[in-house]
């Protein structure tokens, strides 16, 4: 395979349960890196990425589903959620009773006591969302009931979409400009390496990386991943399988 850029999901996919990294995948992706192929994360995680991901060993990353991409600490990719258009729809969740948060840059703007349910996250204020004023590269909420769930969707502002995700805790729901996507952030940043579509291969397990399965040259699900997800890929690889497929496929 002529292969130029790698994109990893994050947990579930790039990561092993425990969160840690094997020296055998840390290894295949510095051998990458030395063959001059970029590499990138691409995660619905915030700030947190940086505290689960070796230092060093990416080019590129892409946060929040893809409402910012960074090369290096550089912003090249950025769709975030206005406050006029949050605002209303953040009250709207919350005066119907669901927890709902507002992030961006790593604050978890809510109207709920976000630690309760993640007890690393300390980064969190309740706030008045009557008076909230600040953009929002995402908004979420936690294991929406069926009712809930459909009241967000339907709720939802023009230029705006949701997908879901699951990690440990549950389900989450997840609000994002409708450019904010991970496909668009991999190839914001393809077209900045100056890489075709075609040379990159994608690596997910969740609903939020179908798209950019689908629209990389080369999708691999991990055999863990939904039924779904398998259905957009080209590849399937083992769980904890992302550098095996690599060493075999890419650094043959």
């Amino acid at each position: 395979m002529n292969i130029k850029m790698i994109v990893t999901d994050l947990d579930g996919t790039f990561l092993r349960e425990d969160k840690t990294v094997s020296n055998y995948t840390k290894s295949v992706f510095a051998r990458c890196r030395e063959a001059g192929i970029k590499i990138a994360y691409a995660t619905g995680r915030g700030g947190s990425a940086e505290r689960v991901v070796p230092p060093g060993l990416f080019d590129g990353k892409i946060v929040m589903n893809g409402a910012v991409a960074r090369i290096d600490d550089e912003i090249v990719y950025s769709r975030l959620i206005p406050y006029e258009v949050a605002r209303p729809f953040l009250l709207a969740c919350h005066e119907r009773g669901i927890n709902i948060t507002s992030e961006v840059t790593g604050m978890h703007y809510s109207n709920f006591v976000v630690s309760d349910f993640w007890p690393g996250i300390t980064q969190f204020q309740i706030v008045d969302f009557a008076q909230h004023e600040i953009d929002a590269e995402k908004i979420y909420t936690l294991n929406p009931s069926p009712e809930n769930k459909q009241f967000i969707e339907q709720s939802l502002p023009d230029g705006l979409h949701s997908v879901m995700s699951s990690d440990g805790l549950g389900d989450f729901l997840q609000i994002m400009n409708k450019d904010a996507t991970k496909s668009k952030a991999v190839m914001a940043l393809a077209k900045i390496w100056e890489i075709d579509k075609s040379e990159i291969v994608t690596f997910g397990n969740d609903f939020n990386d179908i798209d950019m399965l689908q629209h990389a040259g080369t999708g691999v699900a991990v055999a863990n991943a939904f039924n779904e997800v398998k259905s957009a890929a080209s590849h399937i690889c083992d769980n904890d399988g992302v550098a095996k497929w690599i060493d075999e496929n890419v650094l043959m």
